[in-house]
């Protein structure tokens, strides 16, 4: 009998794990961040790998709304290459651009997909922007920012982001800095860190780390893809120079099918002008 409440304990603690969403709040503070940006609000999702977060996604989209972003962000991985379905994410997307616009950027999983083409024709008839090795700029008044994406270097080779792939983002990111406006990326990759820091992006959006999967007190993440074990870049913001790179813990899986003490992740990043806090 005991052995059967602790397996059932067990399971229960791995369903609230896998699926009760938290919330994270980052706040970014830049010199480079207009006046009228103050207090805006990007909500980030990540990683999703075909979840599904109750019908039609609405506990996650619940979730999403709740924090009444101005921008959404999703960082790659919406569908997992070794299960392919759109369904769920396509779900997702279409209920997120009805709470705020969307932008997104493609993972390693969607660069192995014929299907990719698809993805991005469905995402922009659904309203979401692609922005894959694109920029945009976004406005409010007479201000505005920037908005970069970076397409996951897994499509111009294997799946590491080293040697030539890497040489090919710097000379992409070379191309976009720019010292008078505040720009955010978005890409897949965290252990890229250096290269943005770099070349001086001031805020950066990534995935792909899954959390490190199991996360332990004390130690953080056990390990995570392009990272190996007991990952540097798993969770939350690291700062290096003028540059913050956050990190999301994502919402799916992949190859480990359990999260533990990692549970689903939207983070919540609010801009605010004027100097950052030492």
């Amino acid at each position: 009998m005991g052995y059967l409440l602790l397996g059932l304990c067990v399971i229960l603690f791995c369903a609230w794990q896998n699926n009760s969403i938290v919330i994270t709040r980052i706040v970014c503070r830049n010199p480079k961040i207009p006046k009228e940006f103050n207090g805006y609000v990007i909500a980030q999702i990540s990683d999703l790998h075909n979840k599904e977060f109750g019908s039609a996604q609405r506990p996650l989209l619940n979730r999403l709304e709740s924090v009444s972003p101005d921008l959404i962000v999703i960082t790659g991985d919406l569908v997992d290459s070794r299960r392919y379905r759109l369904a769920p994410a396509m779900r997702l997307v279409n209920g997120a651009v009805k709470i705020a616009p969307v932008y997104y950027v493609s993972g390693n999983h969607e660069s192995r997909l014929r299907q990719y083409p698809e993805i991005k024709s469905r995402l922009t008839k659904a309203g979401a922007h692609v922005l894959d090795d694109a920029a945009e700029k976004i406005s409010l008044g007479s201000s505005s920012v920037e908005l970069l994406g970076l397409r996951d270097p897994a499509f111009v080779g294997s799946d590491s982001a080293s040697g030539g792939h890497t040489a090919e983002l710097s000379g992409r990111l070379a191309r976009w800095s720019s010292p008078d406006v505040f720009q955010m990326l978005l890409c897949h990759r965290p252990e890229l860190f250096s290269l943005y820091a770099e070349h001086r992006m001031e805020l950066v959006f990534t995935g792909h780390a899954h959390g490190g999967q199991i996360r332990l007190p004390f130690v953080g993440g056990l390990v995570a893809p392009g990272q190996g074990i007991f990952p540097r870049y798993t969770s939350g913001s690291y700062t290096r120079g003028v540059t913050t790179m956050v990190v999301s813990r994502g919402l799916g899986n992949s190859l480990f099918p359990v999260r533990v003490f990692n549970r689903p992740e939207i983070v919540v990043v609010t801009l605010q002008s004027g100097a950052e806090e030492k």
